[in-house]
Parts: C-alpha cells; structure tokens; sequence
C-alpha cells in the first residue's frame, strides 16, 4: 500500500517553469516602472518557498499573482514617497526640461489593483470571477476595479485630448 505522493523536485522546476511567462507579464503590468519584473516574481517565489513548497499550493499561479501584486503596491509606496521628497528638492532648484508622457504613462498612473484587473481580464483573458480569485476579492470587487480604472483612464486621456 503507497500513501500520498509526494512532489519532486522535478515537479516544482516544472511547476514554475510552466507559471513564470504568465507571471513575468503580470509583473510587468502590474509592477512599478523602476523595477525588473523578474525581480518581483523572484521575490514573490522565494517569499513562497520560505513557508512552503509551490506543489503543496492549491492554486500556485493565483497565489504568487496576489504576492506580486503585494509587493508592487509596497514598492509604489516606497517609490511615491522618494518623488515627493524629490519633486521637493527639485522644486527648490528650478525648473527642470518638460517630458512627454507614453500611454503606458497612463496606465502606470492606475492603482495597482485597477490595472490588475483590466490586465489580466482585457490582456490575458480571465473572467472577472477568476481575476476576483487570483487577486483575493470577490467577482463584483473586480468588476468595479475594472470599471474605475476605464473610467481613470478615459478622464486621464480626454484631459489631454481637451487640454492639450
């Protein structure tokens, strides 16, 4: 008689290897400009396999996607506090040459939460009860995340399409 099989190695190379396109691309959606969206995704899997192996997760790619996302909102933090001392400090300097904003300047001015949820319901295709599962809200939180940020979006663009 044999009891529960138990992972190998091989398994959890496997495991990742199979998750990591998919995570790497949300990454760099979801994660601050300023950092390598393979560092987010290996910060999120070493912080998993601290506690616990990827196999023993009952949905590893969900899990690693609300880790990401954690972690790209802690960075957004840090990142948004260094701006305001630096927009401080360069206020005092003078003005500085003007910059031209990108439309992924635009969708980089989301919340992370917002711009989670249309990535991975407009990019990769999930339904919103999915997205709601791999961020850890319900369907109808990521129905509404999804609609504030189109409608950030469009006041952000029909600013400058008005204004500019």
């Amino acid at each position: 008689m044999t009891g529960p099989r138990v992972a190998q190695p091989d398994d959890e190379s496997r495991l990742f290897d199979e998750l990591y396109p998919s995570l790497r691309r949300f990454a760099a959606v979801v994660g601050p400009i300023e950092i390598d969206p393979d560092d987010l995704v290996q910060e999120a899997v070493a912080r998993v396999l601290r506690r616990q192996r990827l196999t023993d997760l009952k949905e590893p790619g969900a899990y690693l996607r609300r880790t990401i996302l954690n972690l790209a909102s802690n960075q957004r933090r840090r990142f948004a506090v260094q701006r305001r001392a630096l927009g401080r400090l360069a206020s005092q300097s003078g003005p500085t040459s003007d910059s031209y904003p990108s439309d992924l300047a635009d969708l980089a001015r989301l919340p992370t939460q917002e711009r989670a949820v249309l990535y991975l319901s407009e990019i990769e295709g999930f339904r919103y009860a999915e997205v709601g599962r791999m961020l850890g809200c319900s369907e109808a939180a990521a129905r509404k995340r999804a609609l504030r940020g189109r409608r950030r979006l469009f006041v952000e663009l029909s600013g400058e399409v008005a204004g500019g």
